[in-house]
Formats: structure tokens, C-alpha cells, sequence
């Protein structure tokens, strides 16, 4: 049984990473778009490690207004992820391990700053009353801010303390039930970071 279900998971992983890469490369070739700033093979790891703990890419500006502009009384949280040393050190890990409590938002989104440009400024339009700023973790309902978290809140900070201060914010605000992957696939997620190998991508629960 379980060789058969590490085939089974091995399938869908693979799946993912192949629906990934074609998003990526239809964006590439999106020439109503800007281009990205950073190469997108060198930032693919960067992605990968919130895709695998449950979040969704927005690519284009209609990406962000479908998931944003929606009145279900759903909690949406968004990060806007970036190629700098705290997105890497506190940023992506904190929220990371934030989504292993109990309750967690209903959706989970992310754009990346200096790639999906459009989208970024779109989900920026939607953070009304900050500057610019990333990386970032805002949380919507109803199409409005709720809480956000800036650059300045993330910089200097560990990635424990981020999870501690975003799973307070999603006691308070959330009921979507978590984690957001298994923490045996949460496990797994960090031994690959540590060891350099491929992420394994892994569907929200």
C-alpha cells in the first residue's frame, strides 16, 4: 500500500510541476505583458516553495481580480514573493510554517515582484493605503484588506516569529481548516530545501 501511494503521489507532484512550467511559459510569451525581470528558471525554486505548501500563482492582472474582487466571506491571504535575502530567510519559511496550524485562510495566493509585473501592480491596487512593498503578506475578505504585513514588519525578523505573528492574525480573522499540507509533506518540503534538491509540489489539503 505504501509504495503504491508514493507512486500515486509521485504522479500527481509531477503533474503540478508540468501544469507549473506551462503557466510559466505561457506567461513568458504574453507579449501584452511586460517582461520579467529575473530569469525564470533561477527563480522557479523561489515559486516552488509556496506552491508546495498550498498557494495558487496569479500570473495576470484578471488573475488577481477573480481571486480578489469576490464577496463570499472567504479570507484570502496573498504574498508577494521577491528574489531578496529576507523573502528567503524569514518571508517564504515563516509563512510556510504559519500554515501548519489548525486554522489558516480559505484561499492562498502569490505573486512574484519582478516577474508577473502586471499582476504584482494589481494586487498593489488592492493594498490601498502602504507604498509598495515586498516581499509582503496581506490578508483580504470581501475584496478588502484585512491585515498586511510589510517588508519592514518581515526584515531583521525570524521566520519563527513571522509564523507566530501570522497564525495569531488567523486565529483571529480565519476559519479555514488546516494545515495546509500534511506536516509529513510539510517535512518533506523542508529536507528538500535543506538538501538543495527539487521541491515537491503538493495540493492544499
Amino acid at each position: 500500500m505504501g509504495s503504491l501511494k508514493n507512486k500515486r503521489d509521485a504522479e500527481k507532484n509531477s503533474a503540478l510541476q508540468k501544469e507549473t512550467k506551462i503557466k510559466k511559459e505561457q506567461k513568458v510569451f504574453n507579449i501584452s505583458s511586460r517582461p520579467p525581470m529575473y530569469d525564470q528558471d533561477a527563480v522557479q525554486p523561489m515559486r516552488d516553495e509556496l506552491i508546495a505548501v498550498g498557494f495558487k500563482e496569479l500570473l495576470t492582472a484578471d488573475d488577481v481580480d477573480k481571486a480578489l474582487n469576490v464577496k463570499d466571506d472567504k479570507t484570502v491571504l496573498v504574498m508577494i514573493n521577491s528574489v531578496c535575502g529576507c523573502a528567503a530567510g524569514s518571508a517564504r519559511p515563516g509563512v510556510s510554517l504559519a500554515l501548519q496550524n489548525d486554522i489558516i485562510p480559505d484561499k492562498l495566493y502569490t505573486g512574484f515582484a519582478g516577474q508577473e509585473r502586471d499582476a504584482v501592480d494589481r494586487i498593489r491596487q488592492y493594498i490601498k493605503g502602504y507604498p509598495p512593498s515586498s516581499p509582503s503578506v496581506a490578508l483580504f475578505k470581501n475584496g478588502e484588506l484585512i491585515y498586511f504585513m510589510r517588508r519592514l514588519d518581515i526584515e531583521g525578523y525570524s521566520a519563527e516569529y513571522i509564523a507566530k505573528t501570522l497564525k495569531e492574525v488567523f486565529n483571529q480573522f480565519c476559519s479555514g481548516k488546516g494545515p495546509s499540507i500534511t506536516p509529513e509533506q510539510f517535512a518533506e518540503v523542508q529536507y528538500a530545501k535543506q538538501c538543495g534538491s527539487k521541491i515537491p509540489l503538493f495540493q492544499r489539503k
